[in-house]
């Protein structure tokens, strides 16, 4: 499996960023207060962490554009925390307003990049460094598209895991093989699909189900389909534990 080429990634950010702005306007201010899918947080907590890093990977970019880069939140973890708590009360049409600021200035900034053509082999564009993770704007590109996707998985607004695409599932395969414990050798065997390894050990469990479960229970969410099995030497065995998400991105909710 391969990164979609940039041009493929903007486009998915783009529906990925309208699909997110669409669900927020639908929410009143009850709705917000309401749980979310992940623990201790509201609806209010999810749209208000979709609005920092949207902002957040948005300097990013502007930064990286004029060849400097700056840590992704101002603070770190704990002013990226403050900021969510301080954020998750407020009402339906500030969290809107808020939040839609925050991707058409993301939204901006990356469809003023230049081609992949323009960017291959001189660090600038999709590939010039960003202070995210140490890498460059595509890795921020693929983190914004990951925090789209699944939080609003999270919300919850309609869109569960079993929405997801199956070129985003098989980016979290890659993404989030780091999650594999060091023993374990993981054989996902999505429905009418071809397997995919990941991990290394020599403990080997298969886990078969329909791709966007397989790829839920990856991610640390529920699985929405029922499919999910594990197997081990041909006899059903509990899914392995795994281990946290990756460090460094701020996903990790």
């Amino acid at each position: 499996m391969t990164a979609p080429e940039p041009d493929e990634l903007l486009a998915r950010l783009h529906k990925a960023a309208d699909d997110v702005a669409a669900d927020a306007a639908r929410f009143s201010d009850e709705d917000l207060r309401a749980p979310s899918a992940l623990p201790g947080w509201t609806r209010g907590h999810v749209l208000a962490h979709l609005t920092g890093i949207s902002n957040a990977m948005a300097r990013q970019l502007e930064y990286a554009a004029r060849g400097e880069t700056i840590e992704l939140y101002d603070g770190g973890m704990d002013g990226r925390n403050k900021a969510i708590d301080m954020a998750a009360g407020h009402d339906a049409a500030t969290h809107l307003a808020d939040l839609t600021a925050a991707l058409a200035r993301v939204m901006k900034a990356f469809d003023a990049l230049p081609g992949a053509k323009e960017s291959t082999g001189n660090r600038t564009g999709w590939y010039a460094p960003i202070a995210y993770r140490g890498g460059v704007v595509m890795d921020g590109g693929l983190a914004l598209w990951r925090e789209l996707v699944i939080h609003a998985s999270d919300l919850p607004g309609g869109r569960g895991p079993e929405t997801w695409s199956r070129p985003f599932c098989e980016h979290l395969f890659d993404f989030l093989a780091a999650r594999v414990q060091p023993d374990d050798r993981l054989v996902l065997q999505p429905l009418g699909l071809p397997p995919v390894s990941i991990g290394s050990g020599n403990r080997s469990t298969v886990v078969s189900g329909m791709i966007t479960d397989i790829a839920a229970w990856l991610a640390g969410r529920e699985p929405t389909l029922g499919s999910l099995r594990a197997s081990a030497a041909a006899d059903g065995v509990d899914l392995p534990a795994l281990l946290p998400w990756p460090s460094g991105t701020p996903a990790a909710k």
